[in-house]
C-alpha cells in the first residue's frame, strides 16, 4: 500500500485547485480521476454550454435587428462549427487545466475509479485492470454528480438524451422534448429553439421556477412564449414510447387528463443525482442521506475526521462557484488553520437564459415566510435608460431590504447583464451597505449600473 499525506478523488473545480494547492504546500498528494481534468464545468456543464448560448444569442439578434435598422439577409446557423467552437474551447480549457497540475511538484495524478476499502483505504483500478492500494490521513471527495435518469416505465427503451450527452449531437433536433424544466432544461430549450429547433418544455410543477418569485416566472415564461417554445406546466412525465421509426413519444399526466407529445428527440433535464454509487462508502463509516449525498458538518467534514467532501458530492446548492469556494475555505484550515463555515458565505446564483436571472439572498417569498419587516424595490428594465438604448427591455431589478436596518437582504435581476448587475447587490451586502448608500453612490453614465439610483429612489427614507 502507497502512503501520502493527502488524496483528492475527482477532480472536478473542488478537487483540482484542492489537489494543487495541497501539493504546493509540501504536502505529498494523489489525485485520482476516472474520467478527465476539470468536472462537469469545462468538460460537459459550464464552458461548452455557455458558449453554445453565446452562438444562439447571436441568432437571436441576426433575426431581430431589423428594429435597430439592421437587415441581414440569407441567415444561417451553421451547426457544426458552433458545435467545433464549444469543443474548442472546452478542450482549451481542460489541457490549460491538465498542463498545471501536471507540472505541480509533489502531485501524482491517477487516472482510474476509487473505491475506498475502509475509512482513509481507497483502491484505483486501472483501464488496463491493474489495481493500486492508497492510503492518506486527509481524504477529500469531490466525486460531483452526474444526470438523473428517473424510473419511468419505458424510459429504458428510447434514445434519450441527457444534458451531457446532448452535446454529442452533430444537427440540430427537428423536435426537442425536454423533461424538466430546471435551470439546465431553460437554458437547453431557448438555444436549440434559437438555432432551429422546435422545443417543446414540460415541467412537473404549475409553473417555470417555482423556486423563484411568481414575477421572475412571468417574465421567463413571457420570453419563451414569443420564442415560440412550448411550455407545458402541471404535467408529470409517466411514460416514453418509441414512435415510428425514430421518435419518441412522452405519455403526460395533468390535473385532469392524460395527453402526449412527439417529438424527434427527447432530452432528460430531471436533475443530477450524487456519484457516490461504487465509490464503497458502504465499507467505511461515512454517512450518506437517503439520496446519496456524502454528510458533512458545517465546515465540509464528514462523521470520519480527515474525510472531507466538497462540491456537488455533498449536497446543497450545486453551482461550480459554491464548490470552488468549498475548496478555499478547507485549503485555508488544512494550510493556514482558519476555519470558517460555509453558513457565513452569501449564496449567488445567475440563470443564462436570455435574459439573464441573476439571484442572491432571499426572495420575497422567502421573506414572507420568513416574517421578516421588509421592503421592496422594483424597477422595470423598460424604464432603464440603458436598456431602451440597447433595445434590451424584457425584465427588472429587484431587491428586498429590511425596513429597519435598511440593509439589503437579498435581490433579482433578470435582464441583459443580469448576474453582472446582481454581483454588484451581492458586494453590497457582503460590505454591509444600506440602500441608502447604493441609492446614492455615483455610478458611470450610461451603464445598467447606474439604474441602482433608480431602483431604490420608490423607497422612503
Amino acid at each position: 500500500m502507497k502512503k501520502f499525506d493527502a488524496i483528492v478523488i475527482g477532480a472536478g473545480q473542488a478537487g483540482l485547485p484542492m489537489a494543487g494547492k495541497l501539493a504546493r504546500a509540501g504536502k505529498k498528494t494523489l489525485l485520482v480521476e476516472k474520467r478527465r481534468l476539470g468536472g462537469t464545468c469545462i468538460n460537459d456543464g459550464c464552458t461548452p454550454t455557455k458558449t453554445l448560448i453565446a452562438s444562439a444569442r447571436m441568432a437571436h439578434l441576426a433575426r431581430n435587428s431589423a428594429a435597430l435598422g439592421i437587415e441581414i439577409p440569407g441567415l444561417k446557423v451553421d451547426y457544426e462549427t458552433v458545435r467545433a467552437r464549444a469543443i474548442a474551447i472546452s478542450d482549451r480549457f481542460r489541457a490549460s487545466a491538465t498542463e498545471n497540475a501536471e507540472g505541480t511538484k509533489g502531485l501524482r495524478i491517477c487516472y482510474g475509479a476509487a473505491v475506498f476499502l475502509e475509512n482513509k483505504v481507497i483502491e484505483v483500478q486501472h483501464a488496463a485492470g491493474r489495481a493500486e492500494r492508497f492510503t492518506a490521513p486527509i481524504i477529500v471527495i469531490n466525486t460531483g454528480a452526474s444526470p438523473l435518469i428517473p424510473d419511468i416505465p419505458g424510459i429504458r427503451g428510447v434514445n434519450y438524451l441527457t444534458s451531457e450527452t446532448v452535446l454529442d449531437l452533430q444537427e440540430i433536433p427537428r423536435h426537442l422534448i425536454i423533461a424538466g424544466g430546471g435551470y439546465i432544461g431553460l437554458e437547453y430549450a431557448q438555444l436549440f429553439r434559437r438555432f432551429g429547433a422546435g422545443v417543446t418544455l414540460i415541467e412537473q410543477a404549475d409553473r417555470l421556477l417555482p423556486h423563484e418569485d411568481a414575477d421572475a416566472c412571468a417574465v421567463i415564461s413571457e420570453v419563451f412564449q414569443k420564442e415560440g417554445i412550448a411550455v407545458m406546466t402541471g404535467a408529470k412525465v409517466t411514460g416514453f414510447h418509441p414512435y415510428g421509426k425514430s421518435r419518441v413519444q412522452l405519455t403526460l399526466e395533468g390535473e385532469r387528463s392524460e395527453s402526449r407529445v412527439t417529438g424527434s428527440h427527447v432530452l432528460l433535464a430531471f436533475g443530477r443525482t450524487p456519484q457516490t454509487e461504487g465509490l464503497g462508502l458502504e465499507n467505511t463509516g461515512i454517512r450518506r442521506d437517503e439520496e446519496g449525498h456524502v454528510l458533512v458538518d458545517e465546515f465540509l467534514e464528514t462523521n470520519v475526521p480527515g474525510v472531507f467532501a466538497l462540491g456537488d458530492v455533498k449536497g446543497g446548492p450545486a453551482f461550480t462557484h459554491i464548490a470552488y469556494n468549498d475548496h478555499y475555505l478547507l485549503s485555508r484550515r488544512l494550510l493556514n488553520g482558519k476555519k470558517q463555515s460555509v453558513k457565513e458565505r452569501l449564496l449567488s446564483y445567475c440563470m443564462f437564459t436570455d435574459p439573464q436571472m441573476g439571484r442572491v439572498g432571499v426572495t420575497e417569498n422567502e421573506a414572507i415566510q420568513a416574517g421578516l419587516d421588509y421592503a421592496c424595490a422594483k424597477l422595470p428594465m423598460r424604464n432603464v435608460a440603458r436598456a431602451i438604448e440597447t433595445g434590451e427591455t424584457q425584465g427588472f431589478m429587484k431587491a428586498i431590504v429590511d425596513r429597519k436596518s435598511k440593509k439589503i437582504l437579498g435581490a433579482s435581476i433578470i435582464g441583459e447583464a443580469g448576474g453582472e448587475i446582481m454581483s454588484i447587490l451581492q458586494m453590497a451586502m457582503m460590505g454591509g451597505l444600506t440602500w441608502e448608500q447604493v441609492r446614492y453612490a455615483t455610478f458611470a453614465h450610461p451603464l445598467y449600473a447606474e439604474s441602482l439610483n433608480n431602483l431604490f429612489m420608490s423607497l422612503k427614507e
